[in-house]
């Protein structure tokens, strides 16, 4: 412990504010990526502990294994994550579904076993000789990181490629469906639909008699109801419909009143339309009816 001691004693005060900010940081998005119940945002907490890792290589002088951990790591392995997720739309309530059996004990049994082998290494680590940053880097950070990936630490490295090459197999075969049947043609698809008495026509477009076609502005029905088929049913999940039928509903009733004006179908007893309302004068309806 003398050695850790004296370490420790020679560490500044800016490095230790930095290692325990951001070590605190670290660990509390590390907690976040297990407890989180989206799984987009336990990948964000996830890109956080990279990039504070990150940091972390910058501050110790390993320069280049801090650039790779951001542009690599963190820029395009997580991101790359985070889009899967974020198209395949991954919710809490699929992670309660398993696809495979015993799966959960096979996890367990997993982490137990890498928690036991993380103490084990840690227990016998040294803390009695510290080699210092000069001399870690005496050839050249990059060849000094390839020495001991490709000479102490090669098997490990070459378990590590194995074990990321099947977890991508493994991900490709467990999204893969094959097709065993005959794909249904559109004739068979409707008279599906007729049998069942399912929305037999085609589904409303969005923003029909609704003054606006987005995808996000519900239909309105003849009656000037909304119709929920006419929008997709993520966005009503999510609470993203624009509810604009009360302000369609006044304005298709003004443009009524103004084409029932200039075809002059309107009542005698009404008043004249206005001139902000674009309506013809008496003259032109007069001379559109001769």
């Amino acid at each position: 412990m003398t050695g850790l001691a004296a370490a420790a004693s020679m560490t500044s005060t800016g490095e230790a504010v930095q290692f325990w900010i951001l070590g605190s940081v670290a660990v509390i998005g590390a907690l976040c990526t297990i407890l989180m119940k989206r799984a987009v945002h336990s990948a964000l907490s996830l890109a956080g502990t990279m990039i504070v890792l990150a940091v972390f290589y910058l501050a110790n002088g390993a320069y280049f294994l801090g650039v790779v951990q951001i542009v690599v790591y963190t820029g395009a392995i997580m991101m790359l994550f985070l889009f899967v997720v974020m198209l395949v739309g991954v919710t809490a309530a699929d992670s309660l579904k398993e696809t495979l059996k015993g799966q959960r004990w096979l996890a367990a049994a997993a982490g137990l076993g890498f928690g036991i082998l993380l103490i084990a290494g840690i227990g016998n680590a040294s803390l009695k000789q510290f080699n210092g940053l000069g001399e870690a880097n005496a050839g050249g950070n990059v060849q000094g990181l390839a020495a001991l990936i490709f000479t102490k630490y090669v098997f490990a490295f070459e378990v590590t490629g194995a074990l990321l090459i099947t977890a991508a197999v493994g991900a490709m075969v467990l999204t893969h469906r094959e097709r065993t049947e005959r794909a249904k043609t559109q004739r068979e698809q409707s008279e599906a639909r007729i049998r069942e008495g399912k929305q037999v026509p085609p589904l409303p477009a969005p923003g029909v008699y609704a003054r606006h076609n987005a995808v996000d502005i519900p239909g309105l029905l003849p009656d000037g109801t909304v119709s929920e088929l006419s929008v997709n049913p993520t966005l009503r999940e999510r609470g993203q419909i624009r509810d604009v039928s009360g302000a369609s509903l006044a304005e298709l009733k003004a443009l009524e009143r103004r084409s029932e004006d200039w075809l002059g179908r309107g009542s005698e007893d009404e008043p004249g339309p206005s001139s902000s309302g674009g309506a013809p004068s008496t003259e032109h309806k007069e001379g559109a009816k001769k």
